[in-house]
């Protein structure tokens, strides 16, 4: 289609060249600011930072501190800096694969469908066994939860996490290669001037020079996580030729506590309790904290993820640009069109998520009519229930198991999204974990809440594992029945 385009039209060569060069298929690979939202520990209580880190489609490590280019099969990694690794010799930073970093697991199929920190432990245990061995040999490497190495380690299950992602060319990832495997990775960590946020500015801007920057006025002359996403978005807003995009994983439903939305100082003081003292100590200081977060501090990562979220959006945007070159108004018009068609299908509408909670309702009417569940605050408390009777096992292949004691007997349940509806896996125990899990989804904020495109698989999973209970209850006798 671009080659009958091209002949159609009359371009200088060198022109034409470039023209292909930018809409044809080419190497390129991706690299993006990690947001990740706070948790209520520590000092994160307190400030309500989180923590920010960097992903690379194309750059996969040898070891956790070395780097290589990816292999064809390989999704990515995500580098990391902390206070307090852990690790033996206190490196700067490691990198793991990305989706050990998302789910604690290599292949995404393995993913946790629930998650509690005894399921945590034992995805963080796998990976120390599997990757860190070499280097977490000491007493509190191993045993010590001040080991910030085991928060690289299925990031999900503590809180949610955007990604906000550029274009980048293998020469550049190449360059970022050499550099940091000749580089010292000796820990110089200072949460004033050398903190997460300024280690992913400083490898942020090692490809795009500006791109991201300190926040002095409304972070206290820190670099905040939020203020690195803010600048970077805004700098990838202004060049649409780099494709940007956002992608969110949402925290996994389960026992541990929700994380919060991100915020940067002025933000902190202007939404958090703290504003109660400054009214009454620093009333002079509130006007300047609100009109700098008001005036220049405002950034949703949220709302910043539903205009930018696209399955393909090399593909559309290479699309849209040869349409626009072509002076083609109306084809660039229906492009667009589409990608945002696109984009609305992996966020979702209000329309469809508010039909998904009427059918939830529904079902689980019908169980409680059936005595399938007693009650629905029962099924409020199922997590909770699971994890203090169950103990989480993983087999050769990373998937998770949960296995209870139940009178002389020990049922055993799938919980990642690979064996779920397993024959192994208990009928009755799966399909209350995907009514559990579907429930916490439909009542969760935005920022909470996993995507429409992903909420859409689980609602197939729910479906098939009630179809299963169902058959499986039909087959009992009804005092049996009962007691399951």
């Amino acid at each position: 289609m671009i080659r009958r385009a091209l002949s159609t039209i009359l371009l200088p060569p060198i022109l034409a060249v470039l023209l292909v060069c930018l809409v044809s298929p080419r190497a390129y690979a991706d690299v993006g600011v990690v947001l990740n939202e706070s948790m209520d520990t520590s000092l994160d209580r307190i400030t309500g930072t989180g923590h920010t880190a960097v992903y690379f489609s194309r750059i996969c490590p040898e070891t956790p501190l070395k780097l290589r280019m990816c292999r064809p099969d390989e999704p990515g990694s995500v580098m990391s800096n902390y206070i307090n690794i852990g690790e033996d010799e206190s490196p700067e930073w490691n990198i793991v694969p990305l989706n050990i970093y998302l789910y604690g697991v290599e292949d995404p199929r393995n993913r946790p469908v629930f998650g509690t920190y005894k399921i945590k432990r034992v995805l963080e245990n796998r990976y120390r066994d599997r990757y860190l061995a070499a280097y977490c040999q000491g007493r509190s490497c191993i045993n010590s939860d001040k080991s910030e190495w085991r928060e690289m380690v299925g990031a999900t299950l503590l809180r949610s996490v955007y990604m906000f992602v550029m274009d980048t060319t293998p020469e550049q990832d190449l360059q970022l290669i050499a550099e940091f495997n000749t580089q010292p990775n000796k820990n110089h960590f200072n949460g004033i001037t050398r903190n997460c946020a300024d280690f992913t500015e400083r490898v942020i801007n090692t490809y795009f020079p500006g791109a991201t920057h300190t926040d002095y006025l409304n972070d206290f002359g820190m670099t905040s996580p939020k203020a690195v996403a803010r600048t970077f978005t805004h700098y990838a807003e202004r060049r649409p030729e780099d494709h940007f995009r956002v992608l969110h994983f949402a925290q996994v439903p389960g026992t541990i506590k929700r994380s919060h939305e991100c915020r940067a100082g002025t933000e902190q003081l202007y939404r958090s309790k703290l504003i109660v003292p400054m009214l009454i100590f620093g009333s002079h200081e509130l006007p300047f904290v609100a009109a700098s977060y008001l005036l220049t501090g405002r950034f949703s990562p949220q709302h910043t993820f539903e205009q930018h979220a696209s399955l393909e959006p090399f593909q559309a945007n290479s699309q849209i640009q040869f349409a626009k070159f072509q002076e083609e108004d109306t084809r660039a018009t229906q492009l667009a069109t589409i990608q945002n068609e696109k984009r609305v299908r992996i966020v979702g509408t209000s329309k469809e998520w508010k039909e998904y909670k009427i059918a939830l309702e529904a079902i689980m009417d019908e169980n409680v009519r059936e005595q399938t569940i007693p009650d629905r605050k029962d099924l409020h408390r199922y997590f909770k229930r699971l994890d203090a009777k169950g103990t989480p096992t993983t087999d050769v292949n990373g998937a998770l198991w949960m296995d209870i004691p139940l009178n002389a007997e020990t049922l055993r349940v799938g919980v990642s999204a690979s064996n779920l509806l397993a024959a192994e896996s208990d009928a009755n125990l799966a399909y209350e974990l995907a009514l559990a899990r579907a429930q916490d989804v439909l009542k969760s904020p935005k920022h909470r809440r996993e995507t429409m495109a992903e909420f859409r698989r689980d609602w197939a999973i729910l479906q098939a594992a009630r179809h299963k209970s169902a058959i499986l209850m039909a087959s009992l006798p009804s005092a049996d029945s009962r007691r399951r």
